[in-house]
């Protein structure tokens, strides 16, 4: 099963409290801060939301 790296490259400051929420759901807490998340359609979802504020790579297993 297919993963994605997920970084913060843009800063919370003046995001509004959804948007903060959903970066912190998928355990992003500082700028450039990594983490690596199963692809699924729940995840997909969160990344949209707040797809100006990261930035996505797939890892293949």
């Amino acid at each position: 099963m297919a993963k994605l790296k997920v970084t913060l490259t843009r800063s919370l400051i003046g995001r509004p409290q959804t948007q903060r929420d959903t970066v912190k759901a998928m355990g992003l807490r500082k700028l450039n801060s990594l983490v690596e998340l199963p692809d699924n359609e729940a995840i997909r979802g969160q990344i949209h939301k707040v797809e100006h504020l990261v930035t996505v790579e797939e890892i293949q297993d």
